[in-house]
């Protein structure tokens, strides 16, 4: 690995140098993502449902685009 000069080379006065820890620490202790605020909600089926209707139309479309260009 190349050296860099001006970097530094260890731990200096205890500074994190890619942020606080303690704070990051303490989010992902609480729990600060969407998905752990749920408490054991089903998983959503909202955007599955959309899927899978989205497809049908997809499919739908093309069998109409098909139908008429060879029809």
């Amino acid at each position: 690995m190349a050296q860099n000069p001006q970097a530094p080379q260890g731990p200096q006065g205890g500074h994190d140098p890619a942020g606080n820890t303690q704070m990051f620490r303490a989010f992902v202790d609480e729990g600060g993502t969407p998905q752990a605020s749920a408490h054991g909600a089903p998983a959503s089926s909202g955007p599955r449902i959309g899927l899978i209707i989205g497809v049908i139309a997809a499919i739908a479309i093309v069998a109409g685009v098909a139908w008429l260009a060879l029809g």
